[in-house]
């Protein structure tokens, strides 16, 4: 199991799988809903059921009541995006909400570095050459899942929103803490 810093215990503490090999984000600056789905290639009823259910919660904010929205951050966007291809591959969601459990309870935090395998009916953790070649020689036919390409295709897609002309992905907390700080 991999040691968690203590600077990386808080995300530990909010559930999330992605610490390590990604860049710093400003953990305050967030994304709508609508932004993080369209991100994930999921539709926002799919957004708002994931969370309720808690598979995956936002971290920047959370829903508070009535007319409140809920920020995800990017990592949030990049478990969003990793559970719509393990949908895509076939598994069914209750077998996905496991896989994440047992990712988090587990303590993997460089999911960047290691690739996600399906055979249809489970979920693999490969984090090396050896384990790939072990799944593919019993026979049975899998669907992998490069992190790292997903990854990458979540950071392409939301700066092609963030450049979206009438559309504002920033977080509106995080603007008016900017006027705020701009008026003191």
């Amino acid at each position: 199991m991999n040691e968690v810093r203590p600077s990386e215990q808080s995300r530990y503490d909010l559930g999330l799988l992605f610490t390590d090999g990604l860049p710093e984000l400003d953990d305050s600056a967030g994304y709508k809903g609508a932004i993080a789905a369209r991100a994930a290639g999921i539709s926002y009823r799919q957004l708002d059921y994931w969370a309720r259910t808690q598979l995956v919660e936002p971290t920047v904010r959370g829903a508070a009541g009535s007319g409140s929205q809920r920020l995800y951050g990017f990592r949030d966007i990049l478990v969003l995006k990793l559970v719509k291809r393990l949908l895509d591959t076939g598994i069914s969601l209750q077998q996905i909400r496991v896989a994440v459990n047992q990712l988090r309870e587990a303590g993997v935090s460089d999911l960047a570095q290691t690739t996600l395998m399906s055979d249809g009916a489970s979920v693999y953790l490969c984090t090396s050459d050896d384990e790939v070649i072990d799944l593919v020689s019993q026979g049975q036919g899998v669907f992998g899942i490069a992190v790292g390409k997903v990854l990458r295709e979540v950071e392409s897609t939301l700066v092609g929103i963030d450049s979206t002309p009438g559309e504002d992905p920033a977080d509106e907390l995080a603007s008016r803490r900017a006027a705020k700080a701009q008026a003191s």
